[in-house]
């Protein structure tokens, strides 16, 4: 059942973003795939030396790790690039709360997007605290991507 998943999702992964300006599935690793690599062009925020004053950075990199639990639990998602976000850090991208087993790699991938957007975040439950307050107080720039992040082919 888990294999029949992976191989499910590795080819939904690779068709889901070939057109996409946003989303560039860049690599899979395992037999089947369960360590993916993506690569997002989103218009988002990076840390600073100034906690309060996060730069723009338009280039981002994840990496999903589907556990052995998956897809009866969330993926492991951590980011490669730096970021500036309430829901996620260095080692960790806030995905648990929204996971549903049958939920689709896919759309997974999406919401990260959306995230790095600032289309989506939570500040009352945050990873990063400087990035809630920042998001807290600074609504009117937010989203800093208004795009549509999701691909017209998972429409």
């Amino acid at each position: 059942m888990r294999t029949r998943r992976l191989l499910a999702d590795a080819q939904h992964m690779s068709e889901a973003f070939r057109n996409s300006s946003t989303i560039r599935f860049l690599s899979a690793q395992g037999d089947p795939p369960d360590l993916y690599r993506v690569e997002y062009y989103i218009n988002s925020l990076e840390p600073t030396s100034d906690p309060e004053r996060p730069a723009p950075r338009k280039m981002h990199q994840v990496e999903i790790q589907l556990t052995a639990d998956y897809p009866r639990s969330a993926p492991a998602c951590k980011m490669l690039t730096p970021i500036y976000h309430p829901n996620i850090d260095a080692s960790h991208v806030c995905v648990g709360d929204h996971w549903a087993a049958g939920e689709r790699l896919v759309d997974l991938v999406v919401r990260i997007g959306e995230m790095l957007a600032y289309q989506a975040y939570n500040i009352k439950s945050p990873l990063d605290a400087h990035a809630a307050m920042w998001a807290d107080l600074n609504g009117e720039k937010l989203p800093t991507d208004p795009r549509t992040i999701r691909p017209a082919e998972l429409e």
